[in-house]
């Protein structure tokens, strides 16, 4: 059975992208729910990655992807001297305030790529230690791109939270939707 979805939900192609992107960052939410802050932060596998430091990241790429399109710097500065600060929890840092913070950064990915003209509209991506070439880059690439690297990290979190606990991404969904996965 075919449904129609109308525009108002995802029928643009913004809506769509953005939809998807939304999507992805649930992965990311969901896998810390139920988790103390010290699961949050542990480190179940030979990996550095923790559910606290993948949410931070993504955040905080998240963030710093729309900067750049917006022509601004990046809220953080990161170099060879700081990188691993992005993937775990510092100072006064929790999940809860980090969670907060994703929310408003979702909400400004939105209200921006709702507010730009067209998705071919480009930006400058500068030279950087991670890319080696200046290039200009579509908005639609922008949010192809946030798709891609929060949908990585989604499946990371998925790994990492079955490893704490067994919980599995189904689980999640319908614990977070007050029903059971059978």
């Amino acid at each position: 059975m075919v449904t129609h979805v109308g525009p108002e939900e995802r029928g643009d192609e913004r809506g769509a992208l953005l939809s998807f992107i939304a999507e992805q960052r649930g992965g990311i939410r969901r896998a810390l729910l139920g988790l103390t802050e010290e699961q949050a932060s542990s480190r179940p596998s030979a990996s550095e990655l923790s559910l606290a430091g993948l949410l931070k990241h993504v955040a905080e790429v998240e963030q710093g992807w729309i900067a750049r399109a917006k022509g601004e710097p990046p809220a953080v500065h990161r170099d060879e001297s700081n990188w691993h600060e992005c993937f775990r929890l510092v100072g006064d840092e929790t999940v809860e305030s980090t969670l907060a913070s994703y929310e408003k950064v979702a909400a400004e990915t939105e209200s921006f790529i709702r507010s730009v003209p067209s998705l071919d509209d480009t930006f400058l991506l500068e030279r950087t230690s991670w890319n080696p070439k200046e290039e200009w880059l579509s908005m639609r690439w922008l949010c192809l791109h946030l798709i891609r690297e929060t949908a990585r990290h989604a499946g990371h979190a998925d790994i990492v939270r079955e490893s704490l606990d067994g919980a599995t991404a189904f689980e999640l969904v319908a614990k977070e939707q007050g029903s059971s996965w059978e």
